[in-house]
Protein backbone atom coordinates (compact mmCIF):
# COMPACT_ATOMS: atom_id res chain seq x y z
CA UNK A 1 0.00 0.00 0.00
CA UNK A 2 1.32 3.41 -0.97
CA UNK A 3 0.57 6.14 1.54
CA UNK A 4 -0.59 9.49 0.15
CA UNK A 5 1.70 12.50 0.35
CA UNK A 6 0.32 15.81 1.56
CA UNK A 7 1.78 19.26 2.12
CA UNK A 8 1.32 21.20 5.33
CA UNK A 9 2.12 24.91 4.88
CA UNK A 10 1.25 28.33 6.21
CA UNK A 11 1.58 31.03 3.57
CA UNK A 12 0.75 34.72 3.65
CA UNK A 13 -1.59 36.25 1.08
CA UNK A 14 1.51 37.27 -0.91
CA UNK A 15 2.94 33.73 -0.86
CA UNK A 16 5.60 34.42 1.76
CA UNK A 17 6.28 31.48 4.10
CA UNK A 18 9.31 32.77 6.01
CA UNK A 19 12.35 34.95 6.32
CA UNK A 20 15.88 34.10 7.40
CA UNK A 21 14.80 30.47 7.86
CA UNK A 22 12.16 31.43 10.45
CA UNK A 23 8.40 31.83 10.60
CA UNK A 24 7.47 35.50 10.55
CA UNK A 25 4.21 35.34 12.49
CA UNK A 26 2.88 33.73 15.61
CA UNK A 27 -0.37 31.86 15.14
CA UNK A 28 -0.82 29.46 18.04
CA UNK A 29 -3.89 27.91 16.38
CA UNK A 30 -1.80 27.02 13.33
CA UNK A 31 0.85 25.30 15.45
CA UNK A 32 -1.91 23.19 17.03
CA UNK A 33 -3.35 22.45 13.55
CA UNK A 34 0.14 21.42 12.34
CA UNK A 35 0.46 19.01 15.26
CA UNK A 36 -2.97 17.49 14.58
CA UNK A 37 -2.11 16.96 10.90
CA UNK A 38 1.35 15.46 11.46
CA UNK A 39 1.16 13.48 14.72
CA UNK A 40 1.68 9.76 14.14
CA UNK A 41 3.02 10.29 10.63
CA UNK A 42 6.40 10.54 8.92
CA UNK A 43 7.40 14.08 7.96
CA UNK A 44 9.74 14.98 5.12
CA UNK A 45 11.55 18.29 5.43
CA UNK A 46 14.69 19.98 4.24
CA UNK A 47 17.79 20.53 6.35
CA UNK A 48 17.14 24.24 6.88
CA UNK A 49 13.58 23.55 8.05
CA UNK A 50 14.86 20.93 10.48
CA UNK A 51 17.48 23.36 11.79
CA UNK A 52 14.81 26.04 12.29
CA UNK A 53 12.79 23.57 14.41
CA UNK A 54 15.97 22.45 16.16
CA UNK A 55 14.95 18.92 17.16
CA UNK A 56 12.85 15.95 16.12
CA UNK A 57 9.19 16.47 16.98
CA UNK A 58 7.70 13.83 19.29
CA UNK A 59 5.25 11.29 17.90
CA UNK A 60 6.48 11.66 14.34
CA UNK A 61 9.28 10.20 12.24
CA UNK A 62 11.51 12.94 10.88
CA UNK A 63 13.14 12.46 7.48
CA UNK A 64 15.48 15.24 6.41
CA UNK A 65 16.38 15.70 2.77
CA UNK A 66 20.02 16.86 2.65
CA UNK A 67 23.15 16.43 0.57
CA UNK A 68 25.31 17.12 3.65
CA UNK A 69 26.68 13.77 4.89
CA UNK A 70 28.10 15.49 7.98
CA UNK A 71 24.61 16.67 8.90
CA UNK A 72 23.31 13.12 8.51
CA UNK A 73 25.96 11.86 10.97
CA UNK A 74 25.03 14.67 13.38
CA UNK A 75 21.27 13.91 13.56
CA UNK A 76 21.27 10.11 13.23
CA UNK A 77 21.81 9.66 17.02
CA UNK A 78 18.66 11.76 17.58
CA UNK A 79 16.57 9.28 15.61
CA UNK A 80 16.35 11.49 12.54
CA UNK A 81 16.58 9.73 9.21
CA UNK A 82 18.20 11.44 6.23
CA UNK A 83 18.02 11.03 2.49
CA UNK A 84 20.08 12.60 -0.27
CA UNK A 85 17.31 12.55 -2.89
CA UNK A 86 13.57 13.12 -3.05
CA UNK A 87 13.04 9.53 -4.19
CA UNK A 88 14.99 8.10 -1.23
CA UNK A 89 13.12 10.37 1.21
CA UNK A 90 9.78 9.09 -0.10
CA UNK A 91 10.90 5.45 0.18
CA UNK A 92 12.04 6.01 3.79
CA UNK A 93 8.78 7.79 4.60
CA UNK A 94 6.66 5.05 3.02
CA UNK A 95 8.50 2.39 5.05
CA UNK A 96 8.25 4.41 8.27
CA UNK A 97 4.58 5.19 7.64
CA UNK A 98 3.67 1.54 7.17
CA UNK A 99 5.53 0.62 10.37
CA UNK A 100 3.72 3.42 12.26
CA UNK A 101 0.32 2.56 10.84
CA UNK A 102 0.10 6.09 9.43
CA UNK A 103 -2.51 7.15 6.90
CA UNK A 104 -0.27 9.60 5.04
CA UNK A 105 3.08 11.35 4.79
CA UNK A 106 3.45 15.04 5.61
CA UNK A 107 5.70 17.30 3.57
CA UNK A 108 6.50 20.23 5.87
CA UNK A 109 9.00 22.44 4.06
CA UNK A 110 10.86 24.42 3.07
CA UNK A 111 10.24 25.96 -0.31
CA UNK A 112 12.62 23.67 -2.24
CA UNK A 113 11.06 20.57 -0.70
CA UNK A 114 7.56 21.87 -1.45
CA UNK A 115 8.59 22.42 -5.08
CA UNK A 116 10.02 18.89 -5.34
CA UNK A 117 6.91 17.36 -3.81
CA UNK A 118 4.17 19.27 -5.66
CA UNK A 119 3.92 16.82 -8.61
CA UNK A 120 3.51 13.90 -6.17
CA UNK A 121 1.16 15.23 -3.50
CA UNK A 122 -2.50 14.35 -3.33
CA UNK A 123 -3.46 17.15 -0.96
CA UNK A 124 -2.35 20.46 0.51
CA UNK A 125 -3.32 21.62 3.99
CA UNK A 126 -2.84 25.35 3.59
CA UNK A 127 -3.09 27.92 6.32
CA UNK A 128 -3.77 31.19 4.51
CA UNK A 129 -2.31 33.92 6.71
CA UNK A 130 -4.20 37.10 5.89
CA UNK A 131 -1.22 39.44 5.89
CA UNK A 132 1.39 40.61 3.38
CA UNK A 133 4.68 40.49 5.29
CA UNK A 134 8.10 40.90 3.79
CA UNK A 135 10.17 37.75 3.61
CA UNK A 136 12.74 35.91 1.55
CA UNK A 137 10.98 32.55 1.12
CA UNK A 138 7.73 31.89 -0.67
CA UNK A 139 5.57 28.88 -1.41
CA UNK A 140 6.17 27.76 -5.01
CA UNK A 141 3.67 28.67 -7.69
CA UNK A 142 1.28 25.84 -8.55
CA UNK A 143 -1.82 25.39 -10.67
CA UNK A 144 -4.63 25.75 -8.14
CA UNK A 145 -7.08 24.59 -10.82
CA UNK A 146 -5.63 21.09 -10.35
CA UNK A 147 -7.07 21.07 -6.82
CA UNK A 148 -10.52 21.35 -5.28
CA UNK A 149 -11.23 22.77 -1.84
CA UNK A 150 -12.26 20.05 0.61
CA UNK A 151 -12.68 22.41 3.55
CA UNK A 152 -12.26 26.06 4.55
CA UNK A 153 -12.37 27.44 8.09
CA UNK A 154 -12.12 31.20 8.59
CA UNK A 155 -10.55 32.46 11.85
CA UNK A 156 -10.13 35.96 13.26
CA UNK A 157 -6.95 36.99 15.05
CA UNK A 158 -7.35 36.36 18.76
CA UNK A 159 -5.29 35.57 21.82
CA UNK A 160 -2.17 33.82 20.51
CA UNK A 161 -3.02 34.44 16.86
CA UNK A 162 -1.31 37.46 15.36
CA UNK A 163 -3.33 37.64 12.12
CA UNK A 164 -6.65 36.52 10.68
CA UNK A 165 -6.19 33.19 8.93
CA UNK A 166 -8.01 30.39 7.12
CA UNK A 167 -7.45 26.65 7.23
CA UNK A 168 -7.93 25.36 3.67
CA UNK A 169 -7.85 21.80 2.41
CA UNK A 170 -6.98 21.27 -1.23
CA UNK A 171 -7.34 17.84 -2.84
CA UNK A 172 -5.85 17.10 -6.24
CA UNK A 173 -8.45 16.45 -8.91
CA UNK A 174 -8.18 12.99 -10.53
CA UNK A 175 -4.81 12.26 -8.94
CA UNK A 176 -2.57 9.97 -10.95
CA UNK A 177 1.16 9.87 -10.29
CA UNK A 178 3.10 10.08 -13.53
Amino acid sequence: MTLPLFIVVAAADNGIIGSDNQLIWHIKSDLKHFKELTLGKPMIMGRKTYQSIGKPLPGRTTIVLTRDAGFADEVRPLGVETADSWEKAVILAQDAGRQMGADGIAIVGGAEIYALSLPDVQAIHLTEVHATPEGDTRFPEFDREQFSESYREEHKASDGDEYDFSFVGLVRNNFTKS
